[in-house]
């Protein structure tokens, strides 16, 4: 059927007929579909800053890797989005480090530590999933 002929069946039927106008909703789904593709992502990377830290501008152009996220700020240490330690001033106070060795965090040793033990017991479950102990690399953000 042309559009001759689909025009001759519409004039055709009778004239209490229900007349479908699509157009508009063809419009709406349009917008729908440019709207939702604008939006997908299919990178599995989602870093929220925190507030007061800013996210420096990024020109790569290759897909980030799904990998545990170490966040530094002013204020705290996050892994995961989970606080692990107050910081001073983006110091390190002297109660969280280690009498005996002061580059070592005990709370953030624990928090990666946690993190590391639950990748692997997800591995041995998921093949396709495997543990190779990598961090996002942390970013200092000053004010």
């Amino acid at each position: 059927m042309g559009r001759k002929g689909m025009g001759r069946y519409i004039d055709r039927r009778s004239a209490g007929t229900f007349k479908i106008q699509i157009t508009s909703m063809v419009d709406m789904f349009v917008i729908l579909l440019v709207f939702l593709l604008k939006t997908y992502s299919t990178s599995p990377v989602n870093i929220t800053p925190k507030q007061g830290m800013r996210i420096p501008e990024s020109t790569a152009t290759t897909d980030p890797v799904d990998v545990v996220k170490l966040i530094v700020s002013q204020d705290a240490v996050f892994v995961e989005d989970k606080k692990v330690m107050d910081l001073n001033k983006g110091h390190v106070p002297a109660e969280a480090m280690d009498k005996n060795d002061p580059s070592f965090l005990k709370s953030l040793f624990q928090a990666l530590d946690e993190r590391a033990k639950l990748a692997k017991s997800i591995s041995k479950v998921n093949d396709s999933f495997e543990f190779d102990g990598k961090v996002l690399p942390p970013r200092h953000n000053p004010r």
